[in-house]
């Protein structure tokens, strides 16, 4: 016969396209005031789309993060690792340690993200090896954090399409691949899922069959560099809110239907906007596609 642990190991070694094992989800209740949020991850987290989630979230919310440019969670992890442009995207006092952070019980919610191509987060960075790390120790920190899994997006020009990625990726690989180690042997602590990437493939669906005011395009979402050329992964600031609603709706669990939609960047400077008819719509989407995946906690 074998026992618990022997079952355990024999799941941690599904292969990396596994499918995401259903399970019933511990209910989640909204949060009571303003929440506390780290947010570990790279640049798809950026400056920006957690201080738009400040902005939207009721007053009070605070946030702090550890981030780089393409930075796997094992490179977060381990000290002796580098943390590609660490000193540029990492600044007091919206920097914290992300060990000294996770670990201390202080946070409400810890947000996770890998690193894309997330395949070979997997395959060559331990990805599910490293989300279980990090997951433990928000758990051992203090036993009211919630734990969540920000889904992300590959490239637009990826060569197995965009779309079709995102449609694939979710049960396969972020679900299956990354968490679900970590969800098998935590099920009553489970990582819940900020749905980003189905969001922005239902906003660009929306918009590209001319339901959203002034949007057209999923480029439109995409930020551009100083010679005009599209950036194929960064989002721009419509991007970004698109994204920072996703997160304050899933951590509130709350309809973003009717929150502001002109906002500053991190800077202090004006971010562009949708139009208010346009960020109506988009509220909308936000909102169906986080009530309609179990994994968020959110309930409609």
């Amino acid at each position: 016969m074998i026992g618990r642990r022997g079952f355990l190991a024999l799941l941690s070694l599904l292969p990396i396209g596994a499918q995401a094992t259903p399970f019933a989800l511990p209910p989640l209740t909204a949060p009571e005031g303003p929440m506390r949020v780290f947010h570990l991850g790279h640049s798809l987290v950026g400056p920006d789309m957690p201080h738009m989630v400040q902005q939207l979230a009721p007053e009070g919310h605070r946030y702090n993060s550890q981030l780089g440019s393409g930075t796997p969670l094992q490179d977060h992890w381990e000290p002796d690792l580098e943390i590609l442009h660490f000193d540029q995207v990492n600044t007091p006092p919206v920097w914290r340690d992300a060990r000294e952070a996770i670990g201390s019980g202080d946070y409400d919610a810890v947000v996770l993200t890998e690193m894309v191509e997330l395949r070979d987060a997997l395959r060559y960075f331990k990805g599910a090896r490293y989300f279980r790390r990090w997951a433990d120790l928000a758990r051992a920190g203090a036993a009211q954090t919630r734990i969540y899994l920000y889904e992300t997006w590959h490239p637009l020009d990826t060569a197995d399409g965009w779309l079709a990625r995102i449609d694939g990726d979710l049960d396969q690989l972020w679900l299956g691949g990354l968490a679900g180690s970590d969800s098998r042997r935590n099920p009553k602590r489970p990582a819940y899922l900020i749905p980003a990437g189905q969001v922005m493939a239902a906003v660009v669906r929306a918009a590209e069959a001319g339901q959203i005011v002034g949007l057209t395009r999923r480029e439109d979402l995409f930020a551009r560099t100083e010679e005009g050329a599209l950036d194929q992964i960064h989002i721009n600031d419509l991007g970004a809110y698109i994204v920072a609603l996703t997160h304050v709706s899933t951590l509130y669990q709350r309809s973003p239907v009717g929150l502001p939609h002109q906002l500053q960047r991190a800077d202090g400077t004006p971010a562009d906007a949708l139009s208010a008819e346009a960020a109506r719509q988009a509220q909308n989407i936000v909102w169906q596609v986080i009530t309609s995946h179990p994994r968020t906690g959110v309930s409609s």
